[in-house]
């Protein structure tokens, strides 16, 4: 408990400092881990007839780098839900449930398609892949990813704006969000995979 006190005391200490700079590292430490899990879990459990995979570094720093640009968005989002539908009057008032899921509900009809949109597009774009490709990640996967995330994310962000202080919600969400970063991450590689896959075909055709 100590070290978690002493680890929080820290954070709070560098949020309070330079919060951008706090919730950009945490995020895009987090959004890393994730990917760090995902392939591990995936060279453990290797589909059948699946070639053993090297760890991918550069898969692992797009994701650290799509998480440091989403910490701050996601931290100024924070700040807009906390003033726009507050749950408190005052200290001593009981909280607004209303108010809460107003939270969660613009959370999941505003910023989850944005988020999902622009991990698809900033994932497309640093892996070099070309318009007809972006548009058919986006065509494959946006759907699916928004529909998973609304059979998970509504109780973790109920949660996340009830309980959680300001500083702490995007490391919370984050934190949960491991596991849906593995989720995207599988998805993302299946998506990468299979369009190599026909690209090889196509230069095979070609030549």
């Amino acid at each position: 408990m100590d070290t978690i006190a002493i680890i929080g005391r820290i954070y709070q200490q560098s949020f309070d400092a330079r919060p951008h700079l706090t919730l950009a590292t945490a995020n895009g430490t987090l959004s890393a881990i994730g990917d760090v899990v995902a392939q591990s879990l995936n060279k453990a459990f290797p589909e059948p007839n699946q070639r053993p995979i090297p760890y991918d570094i550069q898969r692992t720093v797009r994701f650290f780098c799509f998480g440091v640009g989403m910490g701050p968005i996601i931290g100024r989002w924070n700040q807009f839900l906390e003033h726009t539908f507050p749950l408190r009057t005052n200290s001593r008032s009981t909280v607004s449930m209303s108010a809460l899921a107003k939270r969660v509900f613009f959370d999941q009809t505003v910023m989850a398609p944005i988020g999902i949109a622009m991990f698809l597009g900033s994932m497309g774009v640093m892996e070099g892949r070309s318009n007809s490709q972006l548009r058919e990640k986006y065509s494959s996967l946006f759907f699916p990813a928004l529909l998973a995330n609304w059979k998970v994310w509504p109780a973790a962000q109920l949660i996340n704006f009830r309980y959680m202080p300001l500083p702490y919600r995007v490391p919370f969400s984050q934190s949960c969000g491991v596991f849906w970063t593995l989720y995207l991450s599988l998805l993302n590689a299946k998506q990468d995979k299979a369009q190599d896959t026909n690209d090889k075909k196509r230069q095979t055709i070609d030549a």
